[in-house]
């Protein structure tokens, strides 16, 4: 059994259909990405799933437990963390407490401080940071402390929604190398990513999503030797 399965996922907004009966499974330790255009579906298929966005249709299961009508702060206590498109870290807040917050549903101490120390190691600049206020650091510093934030619930599932966005090319390559770090450290990944050649690498299977529906799957293989895929989403280089 996949620890997520997604069945015939149907999703609105108002009168306007999102998601089409998407269907997607994700295995434990995987690393899985969503690709498409702008306004394909990505970011709803993860608010979805997220518990942010309360699907028309279909059924999600995280390690076997139907997530349909449960609020956001229980699907994080299931085990599944989200660093959304557009960091949202809160700016008034210091990096410290922006990660306690990542850790609001946990309770163990001990824990939460050997977390604290994991994410610092894996971000660096972070340590540099820990007392500055978020609002006041540089776009891929809010990007690592989004997804260090959503490590501090120590998911099982992480929910990664466009994290290279508007970041330099130097900081595009620490954030995979970091993507990398997590997934080796047993953190099953669902990514969303505008760089599809870039997440295909570190993926090891993908889904390609055109305006709500399915188009095609793979393994990263697979769609990186694709002519479609790589016509409409890798500038149809080899």
């Amino acid at each position: 059994m996949a620890l997520l399965e997604v069945e015939g996922l149907v999703a609105r907004y108002g009168r306007v259909t999102a998601l089409h009966d998407v269907s997607l499974a994700v295995d434990e330790g995987e690393v899985v990405t969503l690709i498409g255009a702008n306004g394909a579906g990505k970011t709803t298929t993860l608010r979805a799933i997220s518990g942010l966005l309360r699907p028309t249709a279909g059924t999600i299961r995280f390690a076997g437990r139907v997530l349909a009508g449960l609020a956001p702060s229980t699907i994080v206590r299931a085990g599944i963390g989200h660093a959304p498109e557009g960091r949202r870290v809160f700016p008034r807040m210091t990096v410290r407490e922006n990660l306690e917050l990542g850790a609001y549903t946990r309770r163990s101490k001990v824990e939460i401080a050997a977390d604290t120390e994991r994410v610092l190691t894996v971000f660096p600049r972070l340590r540099e940071r820990y007392a500055q206020k978020a609002g006041t650091m540089s776009g891929g510093e809010q990007q690592m402390l989004a997804i260090g934030r959503a490590l501090m619930s120590r998911p099982r599932l992480l929910l990664l929604d466009e994290p290279s966005l508007g970041l330099a090319p130097m900081l595009v390559q620490t954030i995979f190398a970091v993507i990398r770090e997590v997934s080796a450290s047993g953190t099953t990944i669902l990514l969303i990513e505008q760089n599809a050649r870039q997440a295909l690498a570190v993926a090891d299977r993908g889904y390609v999503l055109e305006v709500g529906r399915i188009a095609y799957s793979g393994s990263a293989q697979d769609l990186q030797a694709s002519d479609a895929v790589r016509a409409a989403y890798l500038g149809g280089g080899p």
